[in-house]
C-alpha cells in the first residue's frame, strides 16, 4: 500500500502543475520556473542535513519528506516521474555501491 504513495503523489503533482497559481503551491512553484524549484530543493537539502545533525529522527523524517516532495516537483517539471527514479534504483539493486559508482564514471553519468 505505501509503495503506491509515490505514484499517487506524482499524479497529484502533475495534475496541480496546471492548476491556478492561487489555488496550488505546486502550480505557484512551477510557474516561477525551474530555478525556483531548484532553490527549494537546495533549501530542503540543507534542512535535511540540519535535522540529521540535530539527532531528532522525527524531524529528519519530516524534512526528508519535504525534500522528496520538492524533488518530485522537479521531476514533474522535467516530464519525469518517481517511477523513473524507482527504475534506476531497481537497476542498482544487488550491485555494489562501489561498482555502481565506477560504472557511472565509465558511462559519464
Amino acid at each position: 500500500m505505501r509503495n503506491d504513495i509515490l505514484q499517487k503523489l506524482m499524479e497529484t503533482i502533475v495534475e496541480r502543475k496546471g492548476a491556478a497559481v492561487e489555488s496550488s503551491y505546486v502550480a505557484m512553484l512551477c510557474s516561477k520556473g525551474e530555478d525556483a524549484i531548484l532553490k527549494k530543493v537546495g533549501e530542503e537539502t540543507t534542512e535535511v542535513l540540519l535535522a540529521a545533525k540535530s539527532g531528532d529522527n522525527q524531524h529528519l523524517v519530516y524534512e526528508t519528506a519535504d525534500l522528496w516532495f520538492h524533488c518530485m516537483v522537479l521531476l514533474a517539471q522535467r516530464g519525469l516521474s518517481a517511477n523513473d527514479v524507482l527504475e534506476e534504483l531497481a537497476k542498482r539493486a544487488g550491485v555494489s555501491g562501489l561498482d555502481e559508482k565506477a560504472g557511472r564514471k565509465d558511462n559519464a553519468h
